[in-house]
């Protein structure tokens, strides 16, 4: 364990794509910067060519093609892990933890599904992972759930956190155009990766969304519990009736607290999907790439993070942020014992400390407002028919509204007050045995 640091904190960093060269870029030039980066060395660099042309022209002997040297170099004190992907990032931070060098990451995937045993790593050999970069790309978000907002008791976090389907979704509202032919301008843009999969399926909102419950309520969280469905489904028709019933349409991550469960344990819900926000809603204004992040808490009350959500500069931004938390600390401690009893001591508050698992809530156990739209035979008493079946299952109407024609069928949209999701899934199973149903063709939540 490094202790009594006061210069030449060295930094090793493994990759240099958009994120890496980002970092790069901020700790080369230190001027008009925080004084501590002058404290900052970059040692050594990972990459995966030599002969690959690069922005910056670092000496040829800081780069290196094997990044397990860097993580077992017994000279640099921070490994700074923007490689992305599972492996072999998982097995780089874990012997860099077990060489005792703390951790810097923006990856979430990593985290989301592998934090647990990475910070179990951190925590016995007393070293930090810090992960601001993780989420919301240069919005600081992890460290105020962790620093700031600590007195809280935070009761729900809603978000827009990726960037590429909130573009998508944009465009969509604004042109009237629809998802596909959206999507593939989005990827000639550089705003979607040739293999779309993880944003528009919510894969990547469903890696965040459970990073920020497991910080914001204090317990750890299991991403194949989390609840996800991507905007593949939704058309140019439900954003126009959307916005004529004072709706947009966005992609939410959500995570709440539903009373105390048992013990101290409390009840977690934790989703991701397309949901009509209210015009009202402060989320409904985010559009393109940006993201937020509204935490409610008490006492605080409501509080939204805003900003650019990925791209070089602002998660290299956030980056550095966490290098400069974690030299700070070291610099702040020379002169003390790092150690009591043998065992390193490690800032409550920054470091990853929750144990326990807390188990979600089935989504068919949650409550929302819904969102259907039905094309229907010319029959008559189709809108009764449509009310005796969700009256069946106690599911109260809000509106219902008949568009049009389409398809040569009469067009009915329902919006629902607050109901049960089984009980509204079991109501849509009856209305589709009705001879005057043609199709279901949309059900989308509502905040």
């Amino acid at each position: 364990m490094v202790t009594g640091i006061t210069v030449g904190i060295k930094v090793g960093l493994l990759g240099m794509g958009t994120v890496g060269t980002g970092t790069v870029e901020i700790l080369l030039n230190p001027k008009d910067r925080h004084p501590l980066m002058k404290e900052l060395e970059l040692s050594r660099v990972g990459v995966r060519s030599m002969a690959k042309p690069r922005q910056f022209q670092l000496p040829e002997e800081r780069l290196t093609t094997d990044l397990a040297a860097i993580v077992n170099d017994p000279s640099i004190h921070i490994i700074v892990e923007v490689i992305g992907g599972i492996e072999p990032a998982r097995s780089l931070i874990l012997q860099a933890i077990a060489n005792g060098k703390h951790i810097v990451t923006a990856n979430k995937a990593l985290i989301a599904r592998h934090g647990s045993e990475i910070f179990d790593a951190a925590n016995r050999a007393g070293v930090y992972v810090l992960l601001e970069a993780a989420v919301g790309g240069g919005i600081p978000v992890v460290e105020p759930l962790k620093q700031s907002l600590c007195a809280n008791r935070i009761m729900s976090l809603i978000g827009i956190i990726n960037g590429t389907t909130n573009y998508i979704l944009t465009r969509m509202q604004q042109e009237g155009g629809d998802f596909a032919h959206i999507l593939q301008d989005a990827q000639r843009l550089g705003y979607a990766e040739a293999d779309p999969s993880a944003d528009v399926n919510g894969w990547d909102a469903a890696d965040k969304i459970s990073i920020l419950a497991a910080l914001a309520f204090g317990g750890r969280i299991k991403r194949e519990e989390v609840y996800c469905e991507g905007i593949g489904q939704i058309t140019a028709a439900d954003i126009s009736y959307s916005d004529k019933l004072g709706f947009v349409i966005k992609l939410l991550a959500i995570a709440r607290r539903w009373g105390d469960g048992e013990g101290d344990q409390p009840q977690l819900q934790v989703q991701v999907h397309p949901t009509l926000v209210p015009k009202s809603h402060p989320l409904s204004s985010v559009n393109d790439v940006y993201n937020a992040i509204l935490v409610e808490g008490d006492p605080v009350g409501e509080v939204m993070f805003f900003g650019r959500g990925a791209g070089a500069g602002p998660t290299a931004s956030a980056v550095v942020a966490d290098i400069l938390n974690i030299a700070a600390l070291l610099t702040v401690e020379r002169g003390h014992q790092r150690q009591s009893s043998g065992y390193p001591v490690l800032d409550p508050l920054l470091a990853c400390t929750h144990q326990e698992y807390y188990a979600l809530i089935p989504i068919t156990h949650t409550k929302s407002r819904f969102y259907a739209r039905f094309l229907t035979h010319d029959h008559p008493g189709v809108i009764g028919k449509l009310g005796t079946c969700f009256g069946n299952r106690n599911v109260s109407l809000e509106s219902v509204v008949q568009i049009g024609l389409r398809e040569q069928c009469a067009e009915i949209v329902v919006v629902t007050h607050g109901v049960n999701e089984y009980d509204f899934r079991a109501a849509l199973s009856e209305i589709e045995t009705l001879n005057a149903i043609h199709s279901i063709p949309s059900v989308l939540r509502v905040l």
